[in-house]
């Protein structure tokens, strides 16, 4: 049996709030919506942490934060750790990734055979957290409201320079595929860093929401001491004393979010379109990493379990899967095993250390009753926040903060904590019994403790005396492109050209 081709595209903070059954129908997507219209569509799909690096490696190997530690966004990837790369690669895939993944450490490949840009973040320890100064702010790295502030318009910016090269290297290799010189099936991951902020975008998607209706958020600014615990943190690791955000600030950097969706939705019409013109078939996936509080409640970024950050946009079109909308909870998690069903390749012998579970039962109309774990462990928090989504309830506990409990279906906007009303105390019981099964908070927060220390320690000594980073450096092999004298012209040409002989 023919194993199927995969295409992966992934984005970066993209609030799956404005994917309820697809791209929100205000939105300028087309090509997202003509992918959604073939796709399974997961209404309610969460990341594993709403942080880039943790969120993205948990993505690739099905398992939680607290399992890989990657806690945050300096804390190493283990090479050790099987990713959906590895399997399909070991199973007799071509495994490519252009584009961002957020890998810490040395290893900058991850299981996949050919990686075509660097990474758009650094790979070292430099952003390690510390949770022996609770409230000390690392300014050099840490997010603050500047992005809001300075929301507008750019025709090139560091982030759509890079993506513009993303695209460009992808829609370059599904012509390579296309020439056939590798037999071998092929998994191509294409990884954006946007709509994440800053919120800055190119005039010609800018214009597309002069008009929008949804430039402010459904639920505005609150004041300070109205937050939760949590919330106040963020606000203080990002700054906010230090910026006056006025309504025509939340405004434009909701604008160009919008906008830089399109100018996403752009970028993977050239990569579908290039597979459509090579006559090339693909299972294709499109997921984010977290969200975007985009100014819901006065919170910005990630980093919390609101729906706007911890929510996803996750859809799959594949042959074994019928397009529709599936509503239960669901978790970026589950990516790994997913595929590697897809693609009939076995995940048996790491299945009990596995969180994630496959799909594909869901797009057969199968059901799932199990539980979606969220793990955060990264700046703004003082120690590890854990969450569970069952069925219509969400539940957040922390050793510092008070639980929280949301009913999702009654109240979507998440403004009424229910964890201390009496009426729902026998809920409350069975989440607190679910999260202790799962959770020693007191052993998760030593665990975090130890490798920021560790990593302080080996950061600061890598960066005294000479200095070898680990940013990856694409390989491209000048002797080996277009036509040199040890090859027969006659025959690279036929082998360069798709199609042959028309």
């Amino acid at each position: 049996m023919t194993k199927p081709n995969i295409i992966v595209f992934m984005v970066d903070q993209l609030n799956g709030k404005l994917f309820p059954d697809g791209p929100a129908e205000w939105l300028h997507a087309p090509n997202l919506k003509k992918l959604a219209a073939r796709s399974t569509r997961f209404k309610n799909a969460y990341t594993a942490s709403p942080l880039c690096a943790p969120g993205r490696a948990s993505f690739m190997s099905g398992q939680l934060p607290s399992s890989t530690r990657v806690y945050d966004n300096a804390a190493e990837f283990a090479s050790s750790i099987p990713t959906y790369a590895h399997h399909l690669r070991r199973a007799g895939y071509q495994t490519c990734l252009s584009g961002k993944m957020h890998f810490v450490g040395p290893d900058q490949l991850h299981g996949f055979e050919e990686r075509l840009t660097t990474d758009v973040y650094p790979p070292d320890f430099g952003w390690t957290p510390d949770y022996r100064k609770p409230g000390e702010r690392i300014d050099w790295w840490y997010h603050n409201m500047g992005s809001v502030t300075g929301a507008g318009v750019a025709e090139i910016t560091n982030q759509l320079e890079y993506d513009d090269e993303v695209a460009y290297h992808a829609t370059r290799k599904v012509y390579d595929y296309a020439r056939g010189l590798d037999a071998r099936p092929w998994m191509l991951t294409v990884s954006f860093t946007h709509p994440h902020d800053p919120y800055v975008a190119r005039k010609k998607y800018w214009d597309l929401y002069s008009n929008c209706e949804h430039l402010l958020p459904e639920v505005g600014a609150m004041e300070y001491d109205d937050h939760d615990q949590h919330s106040q943190r963020i606000f203080d690791a990002n700054d906010w004393r230090s910026f006056d955000i006025t309504e025509e600030n939340v405004k434009r950097s909701r604008q160009a979010y919008f906008a830089n969706i399109s100018y996403i939705d752009d970028k993977i019409g050239e990569v579908m379109e290039t597979l459509e013109a090579t006559r090339q078939e693909a299972i294709i996936m499109f997921v984010s990493d977290h969200g975007d509080m985009l100014g819901e409640r006065g919170l910005w970024f990630k980093m919390s379990f609101y729906e706007g950050s911890a929510r996803v946009p996750l859809m799959v079109c594949a042959p074994q899967m019928d397009a529709g909308l599936v509503e239960a909870p669901v978790s970026n998690i589950d990516v790994c095993p997913t595929l590697c069903e897809l693609a009939g390749v076995s995940m048996e012998e790491v299945m009990p250390w596995t969180t994630g579970e496959s799909l594909v039962k869901l797009g057969q109309g199968g059901r799932r009753t199990s539980p979606v774990a969220m793990e955060y462990a990264a700046e703004a928090s003082y120690s590890p926040l854990v969450c569970l989504r069952q069925g219509r309830w969400k539940y957040t506990n922390c050793a510092l903060d008070p639980e929280q409990l949301f009913d999702m279906e009654a109240d979507p906007l998440e403004l009424s904590n229910v964890a201390e009303d009496l009426e729902h105390t026998r809920v409350l019981e069975v989440f607190r019994r679910m999260a202790a099964e799962r959770w020693d908070l007191e052993q998760f927060d030593g665990e975090v403790r130890q490798s920021q220390a560790a990593r302080w320690v080996v950061y600061e000594a890598l960066r005294s005396g000479g200095y070898f980073p680990w940013d990856y450096q694409p390989l491209q092999k000048a002797s080996e492109r277009y036509m040199r004298n040890h090859m027969d012209l006659n025959v690279l040409e036929e082998n360069q050209r798709f199609p042959r002989g028309e």
